[in-house]
């Protein structure tokens, strides 16, 4: 079973409450909210894209690069798929 299999209903949940988010940035600047406002509705939404980020991976590291049992392909497969994701990030 894949790992976001199991915590999917809680993952889920953060992409919900992230596309809120972005709502709510796309009413501010629809009603020209004030500009520190906006600033504070982007700042909230990207920590909450960091923080879904950051658990997404740190379950992908445990389940496809730690996990005892993995072969050294399927754990060099895992790490790729990793610092890819890693360095799209970082772009």
């Amino acid at each position: 079973m894949s790992h976001t299999k199991v915590g999917k209903e809680a993952l889920l949940q953060r992409v919900k409450r992230i596309a809120g988010q972005v709502q709510a940035i796309e009413r501010a600047l629809e009603g020209d909210a004030d500009c520190a406002k906006t600033l504070h509705l982007v700042a909230a939404t990207r920590g909450a894209m960091n923080g879904l980020l950051d658990e997404i991976i740190e379950d992908h590291a445990w389940e496809h690069v730690a996990k005892a049992g993995l072969s050294d392909e399927e754990r060099a497969q895992g790490t790729r798929e990793l610092l890819e994701a890693i360095r799209r990030y970082g772009k």
